[in-house]
């Protein structure tokens, strides 16, 4: 296809088609897609870093130097089904190869895939051990104007690569439906291990959430969502010097030495006053701070912005501008810093999932401790300001909260509570 028109409804279908999920519109995808040129594993497995979080140096960065993460992405709740993981020699042995199959089958990156496996309480609950040398609580409700359900997956497997058809293609065969990914022979799959118990699907990028706006509930008809945004509510986020480095949220100590935690959160999206009644510069001040707009710092989606949204610089004191009138939502969440850095990194991204607009918040940190500070300061109710000016909280809802832990990768296979004592 060629020109933006066509690029952008080819992109639309590539979102509904992974929405969908199933043989049919893994199909679809593929004729959609292109896909001779999607590259098979650059590294061998044992050239891969210890870390199943590290990212970012195998994705591709924007004009600023940020990191660009993959369009398409799918998140699968698992359920345990196993014989039990006390001994789960045979099972471990199984998923792992499974895993293997997707590391080799594609290239680390946008190119190819980007996946974590995580395991929430649930899981762990499942031993007589206690999980060793990691804080993994049970997710509770973080706000007094939320009363999300309490995600209670034994396990959380996240994909992620710019062509629709390869996350697709990885759900397959992890589900045993593909003999063949990419080239290579399938080896190890889900089968009698886990069972999906929850599929959720979503997109970020420049573009794709205005191709995917139209008829969606959340936001208002007109398709106000401008089309440099990379997510819904109009403004770029994910600036590198806004996110903490992958060495701050990693685990440093314990048998879990190289993982990190996950705090998982679907978040709908109340966009009807954000684009019918706010105006560009409410929304602006909101978003970053009143003296991001008072300055007009920010042109279309923040692009301009470089590596950085400037908040620490100029956004001022948060509990100033509250008594002021407005404060930000990103000055209100720069307060929850250590030592002048972000504790918490995000890879959150928009969803249409069920026609509603959406956003699945995914954070990692070193411990939920972190990410619980870094809601508590963007909530800002110790600040003296109502609501309906304390940054973007009246334009969205918590209905879902999860907690994870993501293990190394030499234990990413149903992991032991204390692997070091096996």
């Amino acid at each position: 296809m060629n020109g933006p028109d066509r690029g952008l409804s080819r992109r639309a279908f590539v979102r509904s088609a992974v929405a969908i999920g199933g043989a049919s519109a893994l199909a679809a995808c593929l004729q959609r897609e292109e896909t001779e040129d999607v590259p098979q594993a650059a590294l061998a497995p044992e050239e891969l870093p210890d870390r199943q979080h590290a990212w970012n140096e195998f994705l591709a960065t924007d004009d600023g130097g940020n990191v660009r993460p993959p369009e398409h992405h799918l998140l699968l709740g698992l359920e345990y089904v196993g014989d039990g993981p006390a001994d789960a020699t045979a099972e471990r042995e199984r998923l792992e190869a499974a895993f293997r199959t997707l590391e080799q089958a594609y290239k680390r990156g946008n190119e190819g895939l980007a996946f974590t496996m995580a395991y929430g309480p649930a899981y762990f609950n499942r031993f007589d051990a206690d999980l060793s040398g990691v804080d993994l609580p049970e997710p509770t409700s973080l706000t007094p104007h939320d009363d999300p359900e309490l995600d209670e997956y034994d396990a959380l497997l996240h994909l992620a690569s710019d062509y629709g058809h390869v996350t697709l293609s990885a759900e397959e065969a992890l589900k045993g439906e593909l003999d063949e990914l990419n080239g290579l022979e399938v080896d190890g799959t889900f089968d009698g291990i886990f069972e999906v118990n929850d599929r959720r699907t979503g997109f970020i990028g420049r573009g794709l959430p205005a191709d995917n706006q139209s008829g969606v509930r959340g936001i208002p008809d007109g398709d106000p969502v401008p089309d440099d945004a990379p997510m819904f509510m109009g403004f770029k986020s994910g600036f590198r010097q806004n996110q903490a480095s992958e060495d701050r949220v990693t685990i440093d100590e314990g048998p879990f030495a190289g993982g990190t935690t996950i705090h998982l959160s679907k978040i709908q999206l109340h966009l009807h006053q954000w684009y019918n009644q706010d105006s560009r510069g409410q929304r602006v001040a909101k978003m970053f701070s009143p003296n991001h707009n008072a300055e007009d710092l920010v042109e279309g989606a923040g692009h301009n912005l470089g590596d950085s949204s400037r908040v620490t610089e100029v956004g001022g004191d948060p509990a100033a501008t509250a008594r002021e009138g407005t404060v930000g939502h990103a000055q209100k969440a720069a307060r929850a810093r250590e030592n002048g850095e972000p504790i918490i990194l995000r890879r959150d991204f928009d969803s249409t999932d069920d026609d509603t607009a959406a956003t699945h918040f995914l954070s990692l940190q070193r411990s939920i401790d972190n990410f619980v500070k870094t809601r508590e300061a963007m909530t800002g109710t110790d600040l003296d300001a109502p609501v309906f000016n304390s940054g973007i909280l009246q334009y969205i809802s918590v209905t879902n909260r999860a907690n994870y832990l993501v293990p190394p990768r030499e234990l990413r296979s149903l992991p032991a509570p204390n692997p070091s004592a096996e």
